[in-house]
Formats: structure tokens, C-alpha cells, sequence
């Protein structure tokens, strides 16, 4: 199995700590974000990740092969962040069947064994709506995705992709993968989604970078 990270993002919500650190190098205990998530893909069984970075992502270059000597990670620098849908066109190449996408700013312990390996456009994994989204992100009826005004799940970050569904989609472009590439795929009933209990934050502001580090001390 192979998988994606997404890192290019400038976590702008996260300064003053992003202003001369990537937001995936923030630590959640004695690790990094993006620690962490490797670390899981790692014990699911994940043989080879490509990483997109843009924003100070020499840092997580040079940190991660110092880290992961011996896993095969391939980097992908972008001039400027290309969207959750642009760094996946952009690395397309690396990818001939569904493989895990997973941004690199959350802190969970969500087993990937809900994820669909088999999907043949994509599949979600969704979680209770947080306090700081309380519409959500799509409902699940039947196993599948569907928009509502107000919605019951919110999207966890971690997602099953059929490479597939970018056939489309120029190189080089930016694209918003909720925008650009999911809504077809939706109104055409072909992207599902699980929901899970596992523990899930996304670790996007001061308050939340914190809460993180209160949970972790408390469970180690």
C-alpha cells in the first residue's frame, strides 16, 4: 500500500509557531505531527509515502530523511501550495491504485483498516462534528456520501483515493479537492464513507495544538 501526506499548507492560523516552522513539525508530546501520522501509516503497513511540501518544506525535508532513514519517501516542493487536489494531480505519477491520502495536521488514533482499498473513485472516513464545525462536511446514508445544508460528519483528513477520478485534471493547477473533484463524484452517488469513534483532532490553532498536548500527557 501507498500513501500521501499532505504538507504544503502555511498554517498561517498557527502563528507565531508556523513563522519559522512548517505546521507539521509541531510536536503533539515528544513528536512531530507528521511523526506521528508516518508512524501509523507505518504500523497499517505503508511501504512508500510521497510527501507534498511547499512552505518552509526543506525543514520537513531534511528533518523526516534524518528521521525515516529507511522508509522510501519521495518529496514533491511546490513553488507555492497547489490545494489538497493540486499536490495529488502533482503526484499522480507515483500512483497506479487507490492509495491513502492523509493530511499531515492532525493527531488521531483512527484505525485505517476502515478505509475501502478497493474504491473505485474514493473513500472517506468521517468523524462526529467538532465544536468548530458543526455543519460538517457530508452525511453518510447507505455508506454514501451526500451534501446537506447541515451536514452529519465532518471529513476526518484521511481518505482512500482512485487515482482514477484526476483523469481530468490538469498538471500544475490548483485545485480544491471538495470544489473541483468531488462534487460529480457525489451527485453521482460513487464516493462512500465510514464513520469511526476513533480519537481525532485537527490540530489547526494555538487552542487546539494545546488541547493535543494536554491529551497526550494525560494518556502517557
Amino acid at each position: 500500500m501507498k500513501a500521501m501526506i499532505l504538507a504544503a499548507g502555511y498554517g498561517k492560523r498557527l502563528a507565531p509557531l508556523t513563522n519559522d516552522l512548517p505546521k507539521p513539525l509541531l510536536k503533539v508530546g515528544d513528536k512531530t505531527l507528521i511523526e506521528h501520522n508516518i508512524e501509523t501509516l507505518s504500523k497499517y503497513g505503508t511501504k512508500e509515502i510521497v510527501i507534498n511540501v511547499s512552505y518552509l518544506g526543506q525543514q520537513i525535508i531534511d528533518f523526516l530523511n534524518d528521521k525515516f532513514p529507511n522508509l522510501k519517501i519521495n518529496f514533491l516542493l511546490e513553488k507555492k501550495p497547489l490545494g489538497t487536489g493540486g499536490g495529488i494531480v502533482n503526484a499522480l505519477s507515483y500512483f497506479e491504485k487507490p492509495f491513502i491520502v492523509m493530511n499531515a495536521d492532525i493527531f488521531h488514533s483512527i484505525d485505517l483498516n476502515n478505509l475501502d482499498i478497493n474504491t473505485e473513485s474514493a473513500h472517506l472516513i468521517g468523524v462526529e462534528n467538532p465544536s468548530h464545525n458543526l455543519t460538517g462536511d457530508f452525511s453518510i446514508e447507505n455508506d454514501v456520501v451526500v451534501i446537506n445544508e447541515i451536514n452529519t460528519h465532518t471529513w476526518s483528513g484521511i481518505s482512500m483515493i482512485n487515482p482514477k477520478i484526476f483523469e481530468n485534471a490538469t498538471l500544475g493547477n490548483i485545485y480544491d479537492i471538495w470544489r473541483d473533484i468531488f462534487p460529480r463524484y457525489i451527485k453521482d452517488q460513487k464516493i462512500t464513507a465510514c464513520e469511526t469513534n476513533d480519537f481525532w483532532m485537527d490540530v489547526g490553532t494555538i487552542e487546539r495544538l494545546e488541547l493535543a498536548n494536554k491529551i497526550y500527557k494525560e494518556e502517557n
